[in-house]
């Protein structure tokens, strides 16, 4: 057999056994659909990264309930810096209706706008003392009749328009707010639910699939909730104000604000 010959044997083997190779070694596990990275995976969330089920709303848990507390006078004034409009620095952006409106209308008259707790004071009797009460991640700016409209009723789908608050509905159990504003009130009650576990005196707060929670440490529906989540992301507005009230207010984060992944980890 001819040199050249011996050589060309040789190639195709190596070949051949590159191609075996390639079939017996384990495939690289490619990065889960949706997975997200932020500045804060090596610092603030270190002890998360790489978990999942009850190992990661634990881990978060943990993270998250070192935070600075405020009081309910003073969630006046933090509003109106998380909820600045964009485009008017004399207003804020009201939810359920995505209204603009002057900061200076903080109170409780028609026109006026106040402090929606949207984790319900009710479901879990905290009131407004410091602690969920108090905890911007759940607090935005509503307007008054609309707050009282919404009062402490679960999330689901339906109902009769609400109105001053296009694309919200609303029946005698359940609140559905507005395309925009899903995503942002899923993961809020998300937030609350893995923040408040009933080991620092409050109620453990937890999500369910009812919507007659009434005074229960519970909200429904997270079904729903679930999938308001995945049809509206995380906005810019969202982002923003998750940075100011770790920054400058509470010092902790909403974490599916920074992962959304995470909502599918745990639930």
């Amino acid at each position: 057999m001819s040199v050249a010959h011996i050589g060309r044997r040789k190639a195709w083997a190596a070949a051949l056994a590159a191609v075996f190779v390639a079939l017996t070694l384990p495939a690289v596990t490619a990065t889960p659909a949706g997975a997200t990275t932020t500045a804060y995976d090596d610092t603030y969330y270190r002890d998360a990264i790489g978990r999942t089920g009850p190992s990661l709303k634990a881990s978060l848990h943990t993270i998250i309930s070192s935070q600075r507390k405020i009081s309910y006078d003073a969630v006046w004034n933090a509003l109106k810096v998380t909820d600045q409009d964009p485009s008017n620095s004399n207003n804020v952006i009201l939810l359920y209706s995505g209204t603009s409106r002057s900061k200076a209308l903080s109170g409780g008259d028609v026109g006026d706008w106040n402090r929606e707790h949207v984790w319900a004071q009710s479901h879990g009797s905290f009131g407004t003392s410091a602690g969920p009460g108090t905890d911007l991640h759940h607090l935005r700016p509503t307007d008054v009749q609309v707050n009282s409209i919404r009062g402490n009723k679960d999330w689901d789908f339906g109902g009769s328009p609400v109105s001053g608050a296009t694309g919200s509905y609303t029946d005698s159990n359940s609140f559905e707010p507005r395309d925009a504003d899903k995503g942002d009130v899923a993961r809020m009650i998300l937030y609350m639910a893995v923040r408040y576990e009933g080991d620092d005196a409050w109620a453990d707060l937890e999500p369910n699939e009812s919507t007659t929670n009434g005074s229960v440490p519970f909200h429904g529906r997270l079904a729903v909730l679930k999938q308001w989540h995945q049809q509206d992301p995380p906005s810019a507005f969202e982002e923003r104000r998750n940075n100011l009230i770790h920054s400058t207010y509470q010092g902790n984060r909403n974490p599916f604000i920074d992962h959304p992944e995470w909502v599918e980890a745990i639930w």
